[in-house]
């Protein structure tokens, strides 16, 4: 966000959700801080905390990995809170994070996929589904990350990190992993094109003046 104000059509979920949780972040954030901890320490403890769930995943634990995920999931978010809180923010931060959220994800569809055709027998097309869902994510993160480093505001979409961790979640609790892990992808798919709409305005608006 540029700080210019909410915009509900040109800000996503978990956009909104963390403005309203910001009461309760910064207090957890600055614990964190006094503890020694910085922004980057959370990121990488953050992608830690992605591979072993995992591994757990991988090893037929989905419910540990669920939990894992559940308990340290937020430290995406407080990352950027406590940089943001104590005047940390920078460049290569942000660089860091962005890129380790990106092995998170992998690793954590990795480890489905291990999952669900070594420990529960699935075959060729919950193989296609998790890739399917892989990429979508990518090909999300990769639209908003080119869009603002050409100078424009990206943070639309149905689907945002957040949303996507949810779904994976949900899907690891219920084991409705076609279903969800489908889902993940059509959406993803949605909120790519979302963001290359939204972009394309800005573009020619900038091109106008």
């Amino acid at each position: 966000m540029d700080g210019k104000g909410l915009e509900v059509d040109n800000t996503s979920l978990s956009d909104i959700l963390r403005i309203i949780f910001q009461p309760i972040l910064l207090p957890v954030a600055r614990f964190l801080g006094r503890l020694g901890l910085t922004p980057n320490m959370l990121s990488i403890i953050g992608m830690g905390a992605y591979v072993f769930a995992a591994l757990l995943l991988a090893a037929g634990h989905p419910y540990g990995c669920a939990l894992v995920l559940g308990v340290f999931g937020p430290l995406d978010v407080l990352d950027g809170t406590l940089a943001r809180d104590s005047g940390q923010e920078s460049d290569y931060g942000a660089f860091l994070d962005a890129t380790l959220d990106r092995y998170e994800e992998f690793f954590i569809y990795a480890g489905l996929l291990y999952y669900l055709l070594e420990v529960l027998g699935k075959g060729a097309i919950t193989a296609v589904l998790v890739l399917s869902a892989l990429s979508g994510s990518f090909f999300v993160s990769y639209t908003r990350a080119k869009a603002e480093a050409l100078g424009f505001e990206c943070s639309v979409g149905i689907l945002t990190r957040f949303e996507r961790i949810v779904l994976f979640i949900v899907a690891i609790i219920t084991g409705w992993y076609d279903a969800i892990l489908a889902v993940i992808a059509a959406l993803s798919f949605v909120t790519t094109f979302q963001r290359m709409a939204v972009v394309a305005k800005q573009a020619r608006g900038h091109e106008g003046k």
